[in-house]
């Protein structure tokens, strides 16, 4: 099974700009679709964004849409996450997630298809 580590979080204030890095491992990489959660105090875990194994579909939870930007460079094993204008409802843990599939196209949006998660990084979006 791959091996996930996720890094790039931080404290910014409203406004500002993070990029999230998911480093894979153990595994080879391009075989796996990819997507990013996060979770809030006292909620559940919910639905980001989703790539695809070549990049080449990606799909947004509607809360993020047009200010994050999933992307994935299967030659370094690294997926990203560039979020702009963060808000402080964009407060949470990210965790980057990924599932082995036999098509290029597939992607996924349902915490229980994926197979391997990483440990999280926390975001702390101030007001």
């Amino acid at each position: 099974q791959v091996q996930l580590v996720e890094s790039g979080g931080g404290l910014v204030q409203a406004g500002a700009s993070l990029r999230l890095s998911c480093a894979a491992s153990g595994r080879t990489f391009s075989n796996y679709a990819m997507g990013w959660f996060r979770q809030a105090p006292g909620k559940e875990r919910e639905f980001v964004a989703t790539i695809s194994r070549s990049a080449g579909i990606t799909y947004y939870a509607d809360s993020v849409k047009g200010r994050f930007t999933i992307s994935r460079d299967n030659a370094k094993n690294t997926m990203y996450l560039q979020m702009n204008n963060l808000k402080a409802e964009d407060t949470a843990r990210y965790y980057c997630a990924s599932t082995p599939t036999p098509r290029g196209t597939d992607i996924y949006t349902q915490t229980n298809a994926y197979a391997a998660w990483g440990q999280g990084t926390q975001v702390t979006v101030s007001s």
